[in-house]
């Protein structure tokens, strides 16, 4: 459920109608629900009420202050990939005990500022990396708590690009491997050996593969607790799908139940990294039609919003759904909804049915609250767009739109060229 509905043939957010907040900050532009991001976060973490858990919401789907905030103030944690996340966190308030850094590429400044911190857990994702943890962690007199992502060999059965625990990807480590590897975490001073890592794609809506993934590293935690490791965190990660069209993803009751079950007997903190399942429905992104190009063979509706805004479109090929804010009683059109960005990717929608607009409506692209903003860009040097939040009858600014200025903050012409 979430808190997007029409009233009378306009679209509201919560108790505040979509073209009121588009006259007062323009479009396009990001809305939130915080009624959604608060339900959602709470079924979410309920259903795993029966056990030892710890939620640590995936920063990479949304990381706005105010929506990390709301999450902190839930009690959640976050799953992070950089310093720069981090520091977000950190300044939502984030507990540094909540806080497990994942991600191929840590920088040993990175990691120093997350040892620093206090994190609770880094993910390492191969043999090169535990090293440069081990040196670094030795730099700063401290030792670094670690899991190992085990790579499961599990196809998620979705989209390639968000499939992350086959043998081909480039995260983790061989589950046939992890053990020797683990072996030599062991052997190093300044690691502490505390959890296992497991994440297998995103944007699931079956069970089984999680089953089958948490099946095989059950036995490899087993196996470990006879090497004299002490597992007391098992990172199952996110991944868990949301409706963008006609999906049917389980309720998180069915995926904890199926969970639970599987965890039956193993002794240990579950960790959890929902992020799309949390905020995807939380979120829409307004922009305004610009012009109605009809042409012999296409029909184009040409819209203020572009693929440097929300870009999963153009590279997934995802459907999200497009509605007017207002609902008119115009005939029906086939039509490409696209945007002002000079690439012939540059599309929110292909062939879709859709009432015919008209010049300066409103389109709400629906399911755009995650890997929306975060994944947008200045792309033809577009300032990228405001993020509102809602709560009930008021909306806030969370994130004003750039300026032109923005743009080109940090750039310098220098003397030779004056």
């Amino acid at each position: 459920m979430d808190y997007f509905e029409y009233r009378s043939g306009e679209l509201f957010a919560e108790g505040v109608p979509v073209r009121r907040i588009a006259r007062e900050v323009g479009t396009p532009a990001y809305i939130y629900s915080l009624a959604t991001l608060k339900r959602h976060y709470r079924v979410f973490d309920q259903a795993f009420a029966r056990l030892s858990h710890l939620v640590c919401f995936s920063m990479k789907s949304n990381s706005n202050l105010a929506v990390l905030r709301a999450f902190v103030k839930e009690g959640g944690g976050f799953d992070i990939v950089s310093a720069g996340e981090l520091f977000r966190a950190l300044k939502a308030g984030a507990d540094p005990k909540k806080i497990v850094f994942s991600g191929v590429g840590k920088k040993k400044a990175e990691i120093e500022y997350a040892l620093n911190a206090g994190i609770l857990m880094f993910n390492v994702e191969s043999e090169q990396e535990l090293t440069v943890l081990n040196e670094v962690a030795r730099g700063v007199e401290k030792k670094a708590p670690i899991s190992l992502r085990v790579n499961p060999d599990v196809d998620p059965k979705t989209h390639p690009y968000i499939s992350t625990g086959m043998k081909k990807s480039k995260f983790g480590i061989d589950i046939k491997r992890s053990l020797e590897v683990y072996k030599r975490a062991l052997s190093l001073t300044h690691l502490e050996v505390i959890g296992v890592d497991c994440h297998i794609g995103s944007q699931l809506t079956t069970i089984p593969p999680f089953v089958d993934a948490l099946s095989r590293v059950k036995v490899f935690v087993e196996a470990l607790r006879k090497e004299g490791a002490r597992i007391r965190y098992l990172d199952l990660g996110g991944g868990l799908g949301i409706r963008y069209k006609d999906e049917e993803p389980p309720h998180p009751e069915e995926y904890a139940g199926a969970l639970i079950q599987g965890l039956r007997g193993l002794d240990v903190t579950l960790i959890l990294e929902p992020g799309r399942v949390v905020v995807g429905n939380a979120g829409i992104l307004v922009t305004e039609v610009l012009y109605l190009k009809e042409g012999e063979e296409k029909t184009f509706v040409i819209v203020d919003g572009g693929m440097n805004d929300l870009i999963r479109p153009a590279l997934y090929g995802s459907y999200q759904a497009i509605r007017p804010v207002v609902e008119g009683k115009g005939e029906m059109i086939v039509a490409d909804v696209v945007g002002p960005i000079c690439e012939s990717g540059d599309f929110f929608a292909k062939d879709r049915e859709i009432p015919r607009p008209q010049e300066g409506d409103l389109l709400a692209v629906m399911s755009a609250g995650a890997y929306g903003f975060t994944m947008s860009s200045n792309y033809n040097s577009r300032p990228r767009a405001p993020e509102i939040l809602v709560d009930g009858d008021n909306f806030h600014v969370v994130r004003k739109r750039e300026s032109f200025e923005d743009l080109i903050s940090g750039e310098t012409i220098p003397p030779i060229l004056q």
